[in-house]
């Protein structure tokens, strides 16, 4: 399965983007998804996970409330919608999938599939 984020960019504090990453090469629908980001000068960490179906969603304690993971499996996309932008949100957004149901969502281990990334910069 090859990985494709976009939809990052320059926004103020206080505003909204939606990430997309579009899925090709594999069967989408049978995986789990994830959003990692990486901000500079530190480690890759846990934003959001969501199940094969979309039932179940789970987010990192500094995003709740604040962004919605989602996906269309029709269009082999999940999605990322962040709102109210802080800067510390800043760092570049990957999307993630995992042939297996992960038993620590938050663990990058638990993936096999990385995406490029995209560049989300909050600026106050």
């Amino acid at each position: 399965v090859q990985l494709q984020a976009y939809g990052g960019g320059l926004v103020q504090v206080g505003g909204s983007l939606r990430l997309s990453c579009a899925a090709s090469g594999g069967t989408f629908r049978t995986h789990w998804m994830g959003w990692f980001r990486q901000a500079p000068g530190k480690e890759r960490e846990f934003v959001a996970h969501i199940s094969r179906g979309g039932t179940n969603t789970y987010y990192a304690d500094a995003v709740k409330s604040r962004f919605t993971i989602s996906r269309d499996n029709a269009k082999n996309t999940v999605y990322l919608r962040m709102n109210d932008l802080k800067p510390e949100d800043t760092g570049v957004y990957y999307c993630a999938g995992a042939r297996k149901d992960p038993r620590l969502v938050w663990d990058t281990y638990e993936y096999d599939y990385w995406g490029r990334g995209t560049q989300v910069t909050v600026s106050s």
